[in-house]
């Protein structure tokens, strides 16, 4: 695969999760996919599992927006790194809405075959997330 396919795989990826275009983002997809948030440990296997977790996502964060910031391809992989940000409007692995926007840094590390994502990693700082919509306990020193 050249780059340029590479470069639109990728353009595509964050165009899709900003504008919630889950049909396109699963064309993205080989039928047995990858797909983990390392951050929460939740692994997705397969389009239908990924489109249950895109779902969720959307509904948590209705006015999510990915921006790439930086990306590289070397062969069949390829980097990103990213800002994404949103409101929380909905729960999330158990955290209630809190109706506070968030704006955090990630990456995301792609394996790819025959011109789709077979496996995508994603990774970001949970702690700044949950800084920004106020669920972080306080930590105080003595």
């Amino acid at each position: 695969m050249i780059n340029a396919d590479v470069e639109t795989t990728l353009d595509a990826w964050a165009a899709d999760w900003s504008s919630h275009d889950v049909d396109h983002l699963l064309s993205l997809f080989t039928d047995d996919c990858l797909y983990e948030d390392v951050t929460f440990g939740v692994v997705n296997h397969g389009k239908a599992a990924l489109k249950a977790f895109a779902d969720g996502i959307f509904a948590a964060f209705p006015d999510l927006k990915i921006e790439l910031t930086a990306r590289f391809v070397a062969g069949d992989w390829a980097a990103m790194e990213w800002v994404i940000s949103g409101t929380h409007k909905g729960d999330l692995h158990g955290m209630p809405a809190t109706n506070k926007a968030f704006s955090i840094r990630g990456a995301t590390i792609i394996e790819l075959q025959l011109q789709k994502i077979r496996r995508n990693s994603d990774y970001w700082d949970l702690t700044s997330f949950l800084k920004q919509i106020d669920l972080m306990p306080s930590i105080s020193g003595d």
